[in-house]
């Protein structure tokens, strides 16, 4: 089938945009986005994830206020024939300047929440390092990701209320990946049941000072051995400066002593010429991302088929400490970073399941 894409003199494979070179049907395009204020009152997310050999494209938005409240809204639709829209009932994405300015919008509709946020990258995209697995001789995971900081600017309303986004008390990140994903949909049936591991560390972080920027990614086993590693620290752009490549993190994170949530936090980026450079954390505010269908949260998951077209909403009281373990796992948590006398915001993201002897975790 052709598509607009299939005009330029990109191609890769011997066919056109509306096909992948795999038959896998892990196969994933992902986009993230994410914007904050710097005080921690507001906290969006949003998503889109494409599914080429599922025939699926699905968006998702989390909006975080004050800490008391945050509300969902989440989509899905069959994605032919309009392969070459990035567009989900009232979701849409759209590419203003390649690698420097993106639009990202949920039009009114009957979910009360709805957005026009335009990002503007204020430093170049870091490219990480590709991530690979195998298990029991099978491509787990093939993925390639470029991330960037910026600012927003624009609105977001809830339930009536309109609140402005200007680039003075606001910050914002996002990233996009492709290829073979961990997951996604429901489990295959009539395969041997995946690993289970021991224990797992999963850790990717993303920030921005006024004159650079750093983020890294990382997987570690529950005896701290890493798995993949990679990280960069970066420059506005005019500076003239290189990207710095990091040969490794040392992490010391301080949980709450409810759920697996850092409290508070200290990084050491370790570059590749020698020099160290340490930040410190306190958490402003958190995006449960569950909720927006990551692992799947109240009939709502990542790339699975919800028919032709299907949209809900949700609302999670964030002062209840029950709705709070019950969507926790993959938490945006938005923090104050510093470094020195510099002040910067980014987000973490953090994930230990089972055992993890350094942050004093036993099990399951």
């Amino acid at each position: 089938m052709l598509t607009k894409y299939d005009e330029m003199m990109c191609h890769q494979i011997v066919s056109t945009f509306d096909q992948v070179d795999t038959s896998a049907r892990e196969w994933t395009e992902r986009i993230w986005f994410s914007a904050h204020d710097t005080s921690g009152k507001f906290h969006l997310v949003s998503g889109f994830g494409y599914y080429p050999n599922r025939n699926i494209m699905d968006a998702f938005t989390c909006f975080a206020i004050e800490g008391k409240t945050q509300y969902a809204v989440r989509a899905s639709r069959e994605l032919r024939p309009a392969i070459d829209e990035v567009k989900v009932g009232p979701f849409s994405y759209q590419v203003v300047e390649a690698l420097k300015k993106v639009r990202c919008a949920l039009d009114e509709n009957e979910h009360g929440l709805s957005y026009e946020i335009e990002f503007e990258g204020n430093m170049p995209p870091h490219e990480e390092e590709p991530q690979s697995a195998l298990s029991r001789g099978r491509v787990l995971e093939n993925i390639v990701r470029y991330v960037q900081v910026g600012k927003p600017t624009g609105w977001i309303k809830a339930e009536g209320k309109t609140y402005q986004i200007n680039k003075d008390e606001w910050r914002a990140e996002r990233d996009h990946s492709w290829g073979i994903r961990r997951g996604g949909g429901v489990p295959e049936t009539g395969v041997q049941p995946g690993e289970i591991p021991t224990g797992y560390l999963f850790s990717f972080g993303i920030m921005q000072f006024d004159k650079w920027g750093a983020t890294y990614h990382i997987r570690e086993d529950w005896e701290g051995r890493p798995l993949h590693f990679s990280g960069g620290v970066f420059y506005p752009y005019g500076s003239h400066k290189e990207e710095l490549k990091l040969a490794s993190v040392a992490h010391d994170f301080q949980f709450r002593h409810d759920i697996r949530q850092m409290k508070s936090g200290q990084l050491v980026f370790n570059a590749v010429d020698g020099s160290k450079i340490e930040v410190s954390m306190r958490p402003l505010s958190v995006c449960y991302l569950r909720a927006g269908g990551y692992f799947g949260y109240q009939g709502f998951t990542h790339g699975l088929w919800m028919d032709h077209y299907f949209i809900d909403s949700l609302k999670v009281d964030l002062t209840d400490n029950d709705a709070v373990k019950g969507v926790s796992f993959l938490d945006d948590v938005m923090c104050e970073m510093r470094c020195g006398n510099e002040v910067g915001y980014g987000i973490i993201e953090l994930v230990i399941v089972g055992k993890f002897p350094k942050y004093g975790y036993q099990g399951y």
